[in-house]
């Protein structure tokens, strides 16, 4: 199954880029290459780009303390495993421990170091990165590996507490919905949501479908349309025929 999300506010829309920043950058990182490194490092400025709400910090702290107190109501209930609710009060706890003891923005010891911003600055430049522009910066990709990615790991650090506290956050979002099978009629989905409090949903068709997934919605109706893989047209077509997908609406 491919799932597509879709996220009904501002602040998921956030988390789920940062999730996506952070697994590319984690990613590129354990490369031994020059360019992998060079692709993370362009991609730890894009998490300091959207993380730079002010507010994003105390909305994830607020977040895990509501889920928190969430969960402490289940303590001594006979159907939920005292260990497994231990162990999550336990990462929930850690993590806004974590968050609140960070200081000043996301990243800002980042944007002290003057020689990490003139990258960032010549990044945002088609081709301003060559050899000829940043010649110190050639010089750090010339490295060994080893060395290379000690430092993008100190360079990450500060921030992995957003990204842990955002990965639980959006796993407990996840979890919280189940899916109910649909089937979009003509490649076209409608459904009267009157006023929902979802905070995202989630759209699961089977890999050998044919069919792509375009959502638009608010709290009152959700539409879907359903085009064709792209084949060198420049405008997508839509799917003719009956999807069968399943539907999964989210709510913290």
């Amino acid at each position: 199954m491919i799932t597509y999300e879709y996220p009904f506010n501002e602040r998921i829309r956030t988390l789920l880029r940062l999730e996506d920043l952070f697994e590319k950058t984690v990613y590129f990182m354990q490369g031994e290459a020059s360019l992998e490194h060079h692709t993370a490092l362009v991609t730890l400025f894009e998490i300091l780009e959207v993380a730079g709400r002010a507010d994003l910090k105390l909305d994830l702290i607020q977040e895990l303390e509501r889920q928190r107190q969430t969960l402490l109501a289940y303590r001594n209930n006979p159907e939920i495993s005292e260990e497994a609710l231990s162990g999550a009060l336990y990462e929930i706890e850690q993590s806004s421990a974590a968050l609140l003891a960070m200081t000043g923005k996301l990243g800002q010891h980042l944007r002290d170091n003057d020689w990490l911003m003139g990258i960032k600055s010549r990044a945002a430049i088609p081709g301003g990165v060559c050899e000829f522009d940043l010649p110190s910066y050639h010089w750090w990709l010339h490295r060994s590996p080893e060395v290379r990615r000690e430092a993008l790991e100190g360079w990450i650090r500060s921030m992995t507490p957003m990204r842990d506290a955002a990965a639980i956050v959006l796993r407990l979002l996840r979890s919280s919905g189940r899916p109910k099978g649909y089937a979009a009629t003509a490649g076209q989905f409608h459904l009267n949501l009157g006023g929902t409090a979802a905070q995202m949903v989630r759209v699961s068709i089977a890999d050998e479908q044919p069919a792509i997934p375009e959502v638009s919605a608010n709290k009152y109706f959700l539409n879907i349309r359903f085009t064709q893989p792209p084949r060198g047209d420049i405008k997508a077509r839509g799917y003719e025929g009956d999807v069968p997908f399943d539907l999964t609406f989210c709510n913290l």
